[in-house]
């Protein structure tokens, strides 16, 4: 974390006092926290300060100290360790903070920093030549998930593109910065994977209504006549047809209840000779990298070849009677829906990488 002080002596305003407005707020907020406990108000004073002023001035640390019975180097501690608070002139119609953090800085907040630099000053903490933008950059602001982000005043803005940036920056410039969606920019539902849930997102409850009649069978199996309790144990074990080697009783009854279970849950792969089948094709010269596709890893890619799966335009075909035949014969159910297949192959058939990142705000994998 950088060093934080006040700005000069120059920007600063000779004596600081809320409104009326504010003035009423602060007196209310404060008595929120019981006697003795006033201190807590700190930081939600040095808010409004802000709110008020757009900066946090010294006239207004040492009033607040003031108001709460404060020493003045106690809430310089709290205004200079907090990067939500500003401790000189700022853009008035927005300061852009971008996090510069290492998960941030893995998905390209350098390039939005670029951004910054190019639109508003080249270095932090500047404004622009009207005064109106201004920017820097801070350490974690707490959407790892959507990363890259910034915060501008309260609001966040991630999941971003250096072009999405550009688009905020200017609408902020030209006074219409209300206006601006907050949160992720892309098609993501606040920190959800992007394409949607991908876990607990159906109940399956398995017909075991036929499994009673096995858990009949190894109970009695279990039961050992008192007649026979002094024969050996070198008896010939019964011999279970489906797993074709011997195994005791009790444990040929467990058996009989996995294989229901099994064909309880509809595991068994769909017919090769399926309607539903998508349709294969001769293997081309440079079959395209279906890895690229978030969730095909080698070994499934490896899978759909043998089916004559090799482009991202086959893909993009699927309708969802292929798609559920597919994903039945890879054994993931859901897993084509969860991770939207086609409509990653649609991108990267289209435009390769660089639509990719223009529909859903990263790149491939």
């Amino acid at each position: 974390m950088s060093v934080r002080r006040l700005a000069e002596d120059q920007f600063q305003p000779v004596a600081f006092a809320f409104n009326a407005e504010n003035t009423a707020w602060a007196e209310k907020t404060i008595k929120k926290y019981p006697e003795g406990r006033q201190q807590s108000a700190v930081i939600p004073l040095l808010m409004r300060a802000q709110e008020q002023d757009g900066w946090v001035t010294r006239a207004a640390i040492e009033k607040i100290a003031d108001m709460l019975d404060m020493a003045y180097i106690r809430v310089m501690e709290v205004a200079t360790f907090y990067t939500q608070f500003q401790l000189k002139p700022v853009g008035t119609r927005a300061h852009v903070q971008v996090c510069g953090t290492t998960p941030c800085m893995l998905r390209g907040s350098e390039a939005l920093m670029d951004v910054c630099r190019k639109k508003i000053h080249h270095d932090p903490l500047h404004t622009n030549e009207s005064g109106t933008l201004s920017w820097e950059e801070v350490e974690c602001q707490g959407a790892c998930v959507n990363a890259p982000m910034v915060i501008i005043f309260k609001d966040a803005y991630e999941d971003l593109t250096p072009e999405r940036l550009e688009e905020i920056i200017d609408t902020f410039e030209a006074g219409k910065g209300d206006t601006v969606k907050t949160g992720p920019q892309i098609d993501r539902h606040q920190s959800v994977p992007v394409g949607g849930l991908t876990t607990l997102t159906e109940e399956i409850k398995p017909d075991r209504s036929n499994l009673d009649k096995p858990a009949e069978v190894a109970a009695d199996a279990a039961q050992v006549p008192p007649s026979n309790a002094a024969k050996p144990k070198t008896d010939a074990p019964e011999t279970d047809p489906k797993l074709k080697t011997p195994v005791t009783a009790p444990k040929a009854a467990e058996a009989n209840v996995k294989t229901a279970e099994k064909e309880a849950s509809g595991s068994a792969k769909p017919s090769l000779d399926s309607k539903d089948r998508p349709a294969g094709i001769e293997k081309p010269a440079t079959p395209d990298d279906l890895k690229l596709i978030s969730g095909v890893g080698p070994k499934i890619e490896g899978t759909l070849h043998e089916l004559g799966i090799f482009t991202y335009a086959q893909i993009a075909a699927w309708k969802q009677a292929e798609c559920d035949w597919v994903d039945g014969y890879l054994n993931f159910k859901g897993r084509i829906g969860r991770d939207d297949w086609v409509k990653q192959a649609e991108a990267l058939a289209k435009g390769g990488e660089a639509e990719y990142i223009r529909v859903f705000g990263k790149k491939p994998r």
